[in-house]
């Protein structure tokens, strides 16, 4: 069995800040680039699609590792999601009428995104486990509970 280490506070900050400087970045290109709002709401769509869908995939697989008990179906949903994304993505860059250099940055900021949701997630739930909220503060009331539990 693996020990489990808490993530330093600088890399839960880093890895928000690449979260937040990776969708900010999508979506500020998004809002400026020229493409019918159709375009637009495709492009959105599939950013929500992906990050929603990666964080159900690392949570299904930490599940997993956790010995919680998850489905197969849940986890193939998961993965078929995160898969489907990423593709319907690449299918509206090819086919977009955009700069080569426009379609490289959509294309790094969702991945800088989609890499972040997972670290962001990933931390949030150490964070859980080490008995603290992910701001860093520690759970007052389960600590209060504990001490009264051990009192009793």
């Amino acid at each position: 069995m693996q020990t489990q280490n808490k993530p330093t506070k600088a890399f839960r900050i880093a890895s928000l800040a690449a979260l937040i400087v990776g969708v900010s970045a999508y979506f500020i290109g998004l809002y400026n680039a020229p493409m019918a709002l159709n375009e637009k709401g495709y492009y959105f769509t599939i950013m929500l699609f992906g990050l929603f869908s990666v964080v159900s995939l690392q949570k299904t697989v930490r599940d997993k590792m956790e010995g919680v008990p998850t489905t197969k179906a849940y986890f193939l949903a998961s993965t078929v999601a995160t898969a489907s994304a990423i593709l319907l993505l690449i299918i509206g860059l090819v086919n977009a009428e955009l700069l080569l250099s426009e379609k490289g940055f959509f294309g790094m900021a969702f991945t800088l995104s989609l890499f972040a949701a997972i670290t962001v997630q990933k931390n949030v739930r150490d964070s859980q486990i080490m008995g603290e909220s992910f701001d860093g503060s520690s759970d007052r009331k389960s600590n209060t509970a504990e001490h009264e539990e051990k009192a009793a």
